[in-house]
């Protein structure tokens, strides 16, 4: 442009332009050249298929626009195969934070190159010129105390520096290898949740740490999203119907679940049964956005929902099975359930006796392989004790090949001793709604009982009869005088006062629930979920739920059942990811580890205990757990094998495995008898010992600090080291002390040497890591995702490659793999591991230990006997020059061991030569000739290779694996689709329907939704219990020791007594109210993601906000905005407050969750920055969730144990008085 031309240019914007009379429009003279970039964002170059990897359950296919090799924006795919013209169909499938996600590729808050502390990386460059030796620099700062804190003080105190992705992967490789040659693989952890959302990205960390004998974290049980229930009463965790299952519902309950505002994209199949007839009951304790859709709406107080269940429970026992016999629940009650088979009656030393044991069949003199393992029931056409087909005891050894199924064979068992009964006796039953502890007092009531052999035996139908409170004629005991009885559990009048559920609701909701399930067989649904999941004693507010899907016969059923929806939990092709992700096809077992224990120790929370377990103890029960801390219910535990331990021992693995070759000695029987003799000890016996520190811990795809840390003060201060961390709570007193667990004086402090993170987002993680490496989003990588709510695998693909350094996670951890493989040269090697492995579930080890009966051979109370007694010991052998190369090449166990789920197991080697033509081989190296897993659609390719729901021929062979075991023909129910293979091109093109295995428990076909558990009723395959069939009652000793045998209703722990509120002395004056502290998923967020784009931001009000009612508000003269001081012992939140009548008095919502980046001031009890949602909170655990080694309940990765519930808390809520500061 000439000057000329740029003076007239320029005078454009001293023109006046010409407006039109009435102001609406003008002619300018001015260039709309800078318009064109807008106007060209709509004229996009490309469009690919992608989603969203985040756990909303949804999995949805969208549209990526690309413009210039930039993402523009994002719109719903409308191309899902069709349901056939009875249901309606999938799509549109999305919501507003989907539709907003490409703000996240060019957000401020990305991460766009790899940072470190800056203390640490100028230490370790210093470090690295002087020795020359990165594991040696490493370890000279490490090992330093002095120059450990000098870094670890910083965290979260800003301060990174930018490094390259050489000298980062150099230095984290370096620490890795370290920490190996000095403490073990063992003290290597990582984390990251939910596989479904994003396989390959989970698969890539979770591989390199299985490779190396590192540890991968559950995540589950850590959300307290896993349902504990689920193991107890299937065998079985979270095998739930799909959304489209909903529209063959005629009867739904929304309990716990608030489908339009966390399950947004499939929320349409509930809206559109109603006009089929379908009603909908909405069990919330506030106004949610479910109420407004619900037909009559429940309001139970927060935390009582387990009360409401067994009113309903109590209605449906006395009407369909004590007044008539519904001849439909009968049929299915014999059939499907436990409750005819018998339950020995103990001796309870006050007139009364009490559930024990369930009759075996070696009570009753039967001898034969696994006898202790075979439960009895009565004939009614002969009265006689009977073994029926299907119970575990049939599921391993040779005499249970083809009776592992559910096929009577004439034998028709009696559901009740009441009429058949030798006498009438009084049983001591829990009660929870009163006493000085929380494990309540007794009621007494009767039950027919009969004598076989020496024992007296009951039915499991009978018993629950007596705990619900449901009377029959001449029965001894207290029983309620009728529905109206307020005063005798578990009648609708009981439930009333506890829940504010009018009684005659109570009746009505339970009477029409069944009436349905009656008239259409089954299809009577309830949708469960956090509101009601992330309890203490969750698993007994479920099995109450579950009892009436049992009682009513709707389990198994298309438009029956529980439909429990956290999370993006069910990863479709999981026989494939698994192999990958846990590197079997290299070395088994893989160590994994249950989260929420590891973070107990880890955190130092057991340090803060005021009650143990005794404190849940019921008086029903045979009194023998005794006075015994949490900590040192966990560490015997693990020493019977229950559940796992990282670290395993007090020395490092590999340094045990050379004293047994120096010794001569075999290594498993070399750690027995160091147990023994008490030379070695288990490392959660002293969690403070340095040498049993977690040393390592990479996150990705994951926001542990700013997201799920329960109690995450106590993280800060003692894992991470934070000095200014605001942890409230005092040290526990001598008395609530542990026995076993050593107790050090001083609390440890810093326990990570390195934290590292690897995400697209500046989150609450990242802020206190040491380093950060960038990671690619989801619109620039490939991937496969699945979900529990539809039937399809859905592809990422990337649009654009991944902008600025940021790497795949695939990418990333190839990197540090490689470079660690090149450190161990010098300093590994190859060495011998020694992992110690719990007592799993669908392997034989299920039957360890007979009778649910606790024998401690630390006690003397038995021999330690490696895979019975007490862990596995497996010596492994670990190549750790070639796990860069392991990593890239399927390893050869999959032909020689094969693969499998769920006690099935199978070889895929056609596959294996397919995958060598699809992937290439590996032409040098450990994986020589093997197929290669070089990208990361490779990585996806094994994946759907290697699985039944993928793979048409390994479904039909993963049924015809079980013939044998069950005598039934299997392979029809997926034999259909055996020539039908799908691959990552196939899902590139549109989202494919998976194939039905026996991976999954459901039958679903190109017509058929999938449903749960219909396999087992239609084919009559046993659920992996102790009976074979799904369980009402539970007898491992600790069930009964704490009054769980059977359902009941807990109210909510009291976190008052039990952990106190903490107060704020220098504020003795200020108005303060106590209410329960509720964490509902957010509106406006998926966890703590979306919420920080300007689409989200404007929809709330951007910062923390509490949620509380006007009744609560007016107490402390607080209005809608005002800012809030809310604490209790475990830290301080600062926030506004929204009031609105939606909320129930008495309590408080702060939606899970928000990062400290958004408007959080200093707070006033504190003195540092206002805390998250989890600053209230603090891990508690139940003993009962550590039982292992005992049929269903066996430990399995993600499937029981020790949940990290958060909901039982109570808080103190005040107006702020000071200034709004925030430095």
């Amino acid at each position: 442009m000439s000057e000329r031309e740029s003076i007239f240019s320029a005078a454009q914007y001293f023109i006046a332009p010409d407006r039109s009379e009435d102001g609406w429009n003008e002619q300018s003279h001015r260039s709309r050249e800078w318009e064109h970039a807008y106007r060209d964002r709509w004229q996009h170059d490309r469009v690919v298929r992608s989603t969203h990897g985040v756990n909303c359950t949804g999995s949805c296919s969208w549209k990526v626009h690309v413009k210039d090799g930039l993402v523009t924006w994002e719109t719903q795919q409308t191309d899902y195969p069709s349901n056939g013209s009875e249901t309606p169909d999938y799509e549109p499938r999305g919501c507003p934070r989907g539709a907003s996600f490409s703000w996240y590729v060019y957000s401020p808050l990305r991460p766009k190159f790899p940072y470190v502390r800056g203390e640490l990386l100028a230490m370790y460059r210093e470090a690295r010129q002087q020795l020359g030796d990165p594991v040696e620099a490493w370890a000279s700062i490490v090992e330093d105390p002095e120059k450990a804190k000098a870094y670890k003080s910083r965290r979260g105190k800003g301060g990174f520096m930018r490094s390259s992705w050489d000298e980062a992967t150099e230095l984290v490789a370096a620490a890795h290898v370290h920490t190996i040659r000095k403490y073990g693989p063992d003290r290597i952890a990582g984390f990251s949740p939910i596989p479904a959302m994003s396989m390959v990205s989970y698969a890539a960390g979770s591989r390199f740490l299985s490779l190396i004998g590192g540890v991968p974290l559950s995540f589950y049980d850590w959300y307290a999203d896993l349902p504990p229930a689920s193991p107890q009463v299937w065998g079985d965790q979270t095998d739930v119907p799909e959304s489209a299952d909903w529209w063959d519902a005629s009867y739904l309950m929304l309990w716990g679940s608030n489908i339009p505002q966390t399950r947004t994209p499939d929320a349409h199949f509930m809206t559109e049964a109603r006009y089929r007839g379908q009603k909908v009951i909405v069990v919330s304790p506030d106004y949610a956005g479910s109420t407004k859709f619900a037909d009559q709406w429940l309001p139970a107080t927060a935390g009582t929902d387990g009360a409401l269940a067994m009113g309903m429970g109590h209605v449906i026992l006395k009407e369909f099975f004590v007044d008539r016999e519904a001849e439909y629940f009968g049929d299915y009650a014999r059939k499907f359930t436990d409750m005819p088979f018998l339950v020995t009656l103990d001796d309870h030393g006050d007139g009364t006796w009490r559930g024990g044991a369930m009759l075996r069949a070696a009570d009753i003199g039967e001898e034969g392989e696994n006898d202790e393992w075979k439960t009895v029931l009565i004939d009614s056409r002969t009265g006689e004790p009977v073994v029926p087909n299907g119970t575990i005891g049939d599921r391993w050894g040779e005499e249970g090949m083809g009776k592992w199924n559910l096929d009577l064979e004439g034998v028709e068992p009696a559901l009740s001793l009441f009429g058949s009964h030798d006498e009438l006796v009084e049983v001591s039953l829990p009660r929870f709604d009163g006493g000085e502890t929380e494990g309540g007092t007794t009621m007494r009531r009767g039950v027919p009982a009969r004598r076989i052999g020496n024992r007296l035996v009951t039915t499991v139908f009978d018993l629950a009869l007596a705990q619900y409170g449901v009377a029959r004629e001449g029965m001894p005991g207290t029983w309620p005088s009728g529905y109206d009885d307020a005063s005798e559990p578990y009648t609708p009048a009981w439930q009333a006062e506890q829940t504010g559920v009018d009684a005659k609701v109570c009746e009505q909701v339970a009477r029409e629930f069944a009436q349905n399930a009656e008239r259409t067989r089954g299809r009577s649904m309830i949708v469960m979920g956090a509101g009601t999941n992330h309890w203490f004693h969750s698993d007994q507010t479920y099995r109450a739920m579950l009892s009436l899907v049992l009682f009513c016969g709707c389990q198994g059923v298309n438009g029956g059942g529980w439909a429990h929806y956290v999370g993006q939990e069910k990863v479709r092709p999981i026989t494939g990811w698994q192999t990958l992700a846990f590197a079997l096809d290299w070395n088994r077992p893989p160590r994994q580890q249950a989260a929420t224990p590891f973070w107990y120790l880890a955190s130092e929370q057991w340090r803060y205990e005021t009650h143990g377990a005794e404190e849940f103890t019921s008086p029903a029960g045979p009194n023998k757990l005794g006075k015994r801390h949490t900590a040192d219910c966990y560490a015997q535990a693990v020493r019977l094998g229950w559940t796992p331990a990282a670290p395993a021992f007090n020395r490092n693995p590999l340094d045990l495995a050379d004293e047994a070759k120096a010794a001569g000695r075999d290594p498993v029987e070399y750690v027995v008898d160091e147990l023994k003799s008490g030379e070695l000890a288990y490392a959660c016996e002293d969690p403070g010992d340095p040498a049993n520190f977690p040393r390592i811990l990479s996150l990705w795809r994951a926001n542990l600090i700013g997201s799920s840390a329960k109690g995450q003060e106590y993280f800060l201060k003692h894992l991470l080291g934070v000095p200014d961390a605001g942890v409230r709570s005092e040290e526990s007193g001598p008395e609530e002390r542990p026995r076993d667990v050593r107790w050090r004086d001083e609390a440890a402090e810093g326990k990570l040497d390195l934290f590292m993170t690897v995400d697209f987002r500046m989150n609450g993680s990242c802020l206190y890591s040491d380093v950060v490496l960038p990671a690619a989003t989801w619109y620039e990588k490939h991937d496969i995702s699945s979900t529990d709510l539809h039937p399809f695998v859905h592809p990422f693909n990337a649009a654009i490659p991944p902008p600025w350094e940021a790497k795949t996670d695939w990418e990333t951890f190839n990197l540090i793999a490689r470079k660690f493989s090149e450190l161990a040269v010098d300093h590994l090697g190859t060495r011998t591991d020694i992992v110690s492995a719990p007592l799993l579930h669908d392997t034989p080890e299920e039957l360890a230990q007979p009778g649910g009966i606790v024998r401690d051979w630390r006690k003397g109370e038995c021999e330690p006997v490696p895979g019975k007694t007490m862990p596995k010991l497996i010596p492994i052998e670990r190549d750790y020059t070639a796990v860069g190369e392991k990593m890239n090449a399927l390893g050869p166990l999959v032909e020689k061991l094969g693969t499998g789920v769920k006690g099935a197991a199978w070889k895929p080697d056609v596959e294996v030569g397919e995958l060598a033509i699809r992937n290439g081989k590996v032409a040098s190296g450990a994986g020589a000739g093997r197929p290669a897993i070089l990208t990361d659609v490779d990585a996806c390719e094994t994946i759907l290779a290697l699985s039944g729901t993928t793979n048409g021929r390994l479904a039909v062979e993963s049924f015809r694996s079980l013939e044998p075991r069950t005598g039934r023909e299997l392979t029809q129910i997926s034999e259909e689709r055996v020539d039908e293979r799908i691959n990552f091109r196939d899902l590139a093109i549109q989202p494919r329907k998976v194939i039905a295995s026996a991976e999954w428990s459901g039958v679903e076909s190109r017509e058929r939704r999938y449903s749960p558990f219909t396999s087992n009723i239609e084919h009559l395959i046993p659920w992996r219990t102790l009976s074979g069939r799904q369980s009402l009652y539970v007898d491992h000793e600790w069930m009964l020791e704490i009054g769980e045998g059977l359902p009941g209703y807990r109210p909510p722990v009291s976190a008052g007594q039990l952990v106190g509120l903490g107060g704020t002395p220098e504020l003795e004056d200020a108005v303060e109210v106590t209410v329960r502290y509720l964490t509902p998923h957010s509106k406006w967020s998926i966890h703590s993601e979306f919420q920080d784009n300007l689409h989200m931001l404007t929809l709330f009000r951007g910062g923390p906000v509490m949620w509380l009612s006007p009744d609560d508000a007016e107490k402390i003269d607080v209005e809608d905005n005002d800012w809030m001081e809310v604490y209790n012992h475990h830290g301080a939140v600062s926030c506004r407050a929204a009031v609105s009548q939606r909320i129930p008095s008495g309590a408080a919502f702060f939606y899970h969750s928000q990062d400290r980046h958004v408007n959080v001031p200093i707070s006033e009890v504190t003195g540092s920055r206002g805390g998250t949602d989890n600053s209230l909170t603090r891990i508690s655990m139940k003993p009962t969730h550590m039982i292992g080694g005992y049929a269903q309940l066996s430990w399995g990765f993600n499937y029981y144990g020790p949940c990290g519930t958060q909901r039982d808390q109570l808080i103190v809520i005040r107006k702020r008085k000071g200034e709004v500061v925030y430095q």
